[in-house]
């Protein structure tokens, strides 16, 4: 009896298992006619709902390619700077299109994204955006460095570089207060048109000197010496003052916010004004891909011959892509994925469209129009977070600029056999970081940033001429790295704010409700007095 009690547990284990193996099976099995039945499903109208819903993206990585081909197919004709000028036409049009929508859309997007904000709500949104800017940056400036020490590819002679152009010299105080300067406009109208930059001119200061003739001789001679002196002069340069734009655009909507049914009138006029711009930017898309595929062909055209390009340079393009992969493609996914546990890739895949113009018109603040679009349709983040979060990101967070700045810096120094201690390689991760800060978000403004870096260090800054033959092709991956920054900050903020945005809907909803309660009793006493004179027609007939 007790051997028989002994058997039947282990009989049972064994078809137990036996059951699990052939559920797991069963399980298999179905999951692969699934799988069949789904391949077999997909018809034409499938294939086309897919193209429809990603033609931009088709057509804007078509036209690259095309570009691409094209520029290197029309090199060995040598064309005339003129004819490069008629060629790239339709490129230079695109630029100007998006340059014409970055100011108003730049202000409404701001003011309309403050005044949805309470105060409390965008202190915590901006100190948020603020740690992530400053995180990010350093660890792009920290990447630069670390590639550039490994890779070193500025060994060997200076030799094979060939000076070009002389570069204008600023001083790191005098770019430090043309920042703050420019945070404050004394002329909003002027700031839509130009920002403010110190230049330098030449002083003669006569100087009276006295002279003893001899030692016998008590009477005294004066003689006057004049000198130059340089020094700064107050002076403007074109170009949108995005900055202090910024500033004034962020105080004027969290006033608007602030001032509720009195600022009613001027947050609709602002919140139309940006819808305005953003079905401007939907048929502009549409225009999009012919100009990039101009502006890569005719720069590929005019570049120089590639086959002259020393082995430091080639190295030294070599270690800035490698580091803006490296912070595009792994940190800023892995910030993203850790912070909101969600699919990276998927986010980035919706941003394809706004990283290839951005790749095409190396400028950020001329992506972000499209940049707006990718982000509020393709991955659905809030408005009130990308109107807050990209007009300021596109003006101060430049990650890629900070890292090639570094990068840049540290390979001058190798190219002139200067060994860089650490407390100058602090000094250029802070320095650049600043710089990346006060550079513009046009083409090639990092160069103009680089000379603040190499001043703090005592290098020569004329030696940014030895990068400029490939920095047409770097500002383009720099530029694409720094809206891809924007972006995936935009997603994280987004997620972080959840619960201040939700209680923003809340308290939107409430006062929604009451005000339909307020006007509730006007408009329902006439309707119910009307019904309630009122008698069936079938009663009638009825009596």
């Amino acid at each position: 009896m007790s051997s028989h009690l002994s058997q039947r547990p282990s009989k049972t284990k064994d078809q137990e298992a036996l059951g699990r193996v052939q559920r797991f099976r069963e399980g298999i099995h179905l999951r692969s006619l699934k799988a069949k039945k789904k391949v077999e499903d997909i018809t034409k109208d499938d294939v086309k709902t897919f193209l429809k819903k990603n033609a931009f993206v088709l057509f804007t990585i078509g036209a690259v390619v095309i570009g691409i081909m094209l520029g290197f197919a029309l090199r060995p004709y040598k064309m005339s700077y003129r004819e490069v000028k008629y060629f790239s036409f339709p490129g230079e049009l695109l630029m100007r299109m998006l340059q014409m929508l970055v100011l108003p859309l730049l202000v409404s997007s701001l003011i309309t994204g403050m005044a949805a904000l309470d105060s409390r709500a965008s202190g915590k949104m901006g100190m948020r955006a603020v740690i992530y800017y400053m995180t990010t940056t350093f660890i792009a400036v920290f990447i630069g460095i670390i590639m550039v020490l490994i890779i070193h590819p500025g060994k060997g002679s200076k030799d094979e570089f060939t000076q070009q152009q002389k570069i204008e010299q600023v001083s790191p105080a005098d770019a430090f207060l043309d920042l703050i300067r420019n945070m404050f406009p004394p002329n909003l109208v002027q700031a839509c048109t130009q920002q403010f930059k110190t230049q330098y001119g030449k002083r003669v200061i006569n100087v009276k000197v006295i002279v003893n003739e001899s030692i016998f001789n008590l009477t005294n001679a004066t003689q006057e010496i004049s000198r130059e002196e340089i020094i700064p002069i107050s002076g403007t340069t074109s170009g949108v003052n995005a900055l202090g734009l910024v500033v004034f655009s962020m105080c004027f909507g969290l006033i608007i916010g602030n001032m509720k049914e009195e600022g009613q009138a001027l947050r609709d006029f602002f919140d139309s004004l940006n819808e305005a711009i953003m079905r401007l930017v939907a048929i502009i898309m549409w225009y999009a891909p012919i100009g990039i595929l101009f502006l890569i062909a005719g720069k590929i055209v005019e570049m120089d011959d590639l086959t002259e390009m020393g082995g430091q340079l080639g190295m030294y393009t070599v270690t800035v892509i490698i580091g803006l992969l490296i912070h595009g493609m792994v940190v800023l996914p892995t910030l993203y994925f850790v912070l909101t546990r969600k699919n990276p890739f998927i986010f980035i895949t919706g941003l394809l469209q706004a990283l290839i113009t951005a790749l095409g018109t190396s400028s950020s603040s001329a992506t972000l129009p499209i940049t707006f679009k990718c982000l509020e349709e393709n991955n659905k983040v809030d408005k009130r977070v990308t109107r807050f979060v990209l007009p300021v990101g596109a003006t101060i967070n430049m990650d890629g600029t900070a890292l090639y700045e570094a990068l840049a810096a540290i390979f001058i120094a190798q190219v002139n056999n200067m060994d860089m201690n650490f407390g100058q390689i602090i000094t250029i991760s802070i320095t650049a970081t600043a710089a990346s800060i006060g550079a513009a978000g046009i083409p090639q403004a990092g160069l103009v940033t680089m000379v603040i870096v190499l001043t703090s260090v005592g290098l020569p800054t004329d030696d940014i001429t030895l990068i400029i033959a490939v920095d047409w092709f770097l500002d383009r991956l720099r530029t694409t790295t720094n809206v891809l920054g924007d972006s995936i900050g935009a997603g994280i903020i987004e997620f972080l704010s959840k619960d201040e945005l939700q209680n923003g809907d809340v308290e939107m909803g409430n006062s929604v409700v009451e005000e339909n309660e307020v006007k509730k009793p006007y408009q329902m006493i006439p309707q119910e007095n009307e019904y309630e004179n009122e008698k069936p027609p079938d009663s009638e007939t009825k009596m």
